[in-house]
């Protein structure tokens, strides 16, 4: 048992002194839920958090200010590893392969086209989080296919089954979403996933604001993963930006107002107008006010004529 809970631990990154700290301090038969919560606790960190030596720090950026121009180079340009400049992804294994497989077959094909996409673009950390009853031969009312690509992925240290077992016939289950939203918020990375969490978000307001801003959606369209260009809606980042540590800033002058020629914003519209190039940037209220000022003096200059 202390061997499996040290493999398993380790396989999400934490030293096995940390560990054996823990688990003596709460004895060998502890759950993973409360080893991990201790863990936590005892401010330990994935060994690959610790080995960056500028770890990235979480920077607020406004929506609209993160889209990227044909006309600007990716990041990475200057020879540095591109891997470095991406964010950890996690994926949701239950999520995506029932997604894969219509919501009726755990399609374990799913897990492996979402990890190859990721792979491509460069993501060096990518984990994979699945229920350890999946290892399980399938059954009639839980059908499974491909399986044997799930031993292929916790080969490559990409899957790890989160703890099951079985008391008295009936199979107790640890909690997955809940490793899977704290690894990702440990790591600061993105979740891959349709669900949306909700009991978590309520469970903690850090996880609430993480779960909103780092939650990737995507599609299957014809065995092809496909995530959203813009995954925070049309005025947010761009993928690219979404899943990259140091989102590329673009200038004002390419970025459009969506509101056009409704904004009512005016000077304080930190967006392009094309239509007001030559002309003050006055907001709606504003020139309302100075076309007033300017028929009232006109009007009072007329009665000083008209007095004369």
């Amino acid at each position: 048992v202390r061997q499996s809970k040290m493999d398993f631990f380790c396989k999400l990154g934490y030293g096995k002194q940390d560990i054996c700290k823990v688990l003596k301090n709460l004895g060998q038969e502890a759950l993973e839920d409360d080893v991990l919560k201790e863990l936590i606790r005892m401010g330990s960190k994935p060994q690959a958090l610790e080995n960056q030596a500028q770890p990235s720090q979480l920077k607020l950026v406004a929506r609209g200010s993160c889209s990227t121009t044909p006309g600007l180079k990716w990041l990475g340009e200057d020879g540095s590893d591109s891997s470095d400049s991406l964010r950890p992804i996690v994926i949701d294994g239950s999520n995506v392969a029932m997604s894969h497989g219509n919501k009726e077959v755990f399609s374990c094909w799913g897990i492996q086209l979402a990890v190859d996409w990721f792979r491509e673009r460069g993501h060096t950390y990518i984990k994979v989080f699945v229920p350890l009853w999946r290892k399980e031969p399938p059954r009639q009312d839980s059908p499974i296919a491909d399986q044997h690509i799930l031993e292929e992925l916790e080969k490559q240290s990409v899957l790890v089954y989160t703890p099951s077992r079985k008391v008295k016939g009936k199979r107790v289950v640890c909690y997955d979403d809940r490793y899977i939203v704290k690894v990702a918020y440990e790591k600061d990375g993105v979740i891959v996933s349709n669900d949306h969490y909700r009991d978590l978000q309520n469970e903690n307001p850090e996880w609430k604001w993480f779960i909103e801003q780092r939650l990737l959606m995507y599609s299957f369209v014809s065995n092809r993963f496909m995530p959203p260009d813009d995954p925070l809606g049309r005025h947010g980042p761009t993928l690219s930006n979404f899943l990259s540590k140091k989102p590329v800033l673009p200038e004002k002058k390419w970025q459009p107002c969506p509101y056009g020629k409704k904004c009512t914003y005016g000077n304080k519209c930190k967006f392009y107008h094309p239509e007001r190039q030559h002309q003050a940037q006055l907001s709606v209220a504003d020139e309302l006010r100075a076309k007033t000022k300017v028929s009232l003096a006109l009007g009072k200059e007329e009665e000083r004529c008209q007095c004369s």
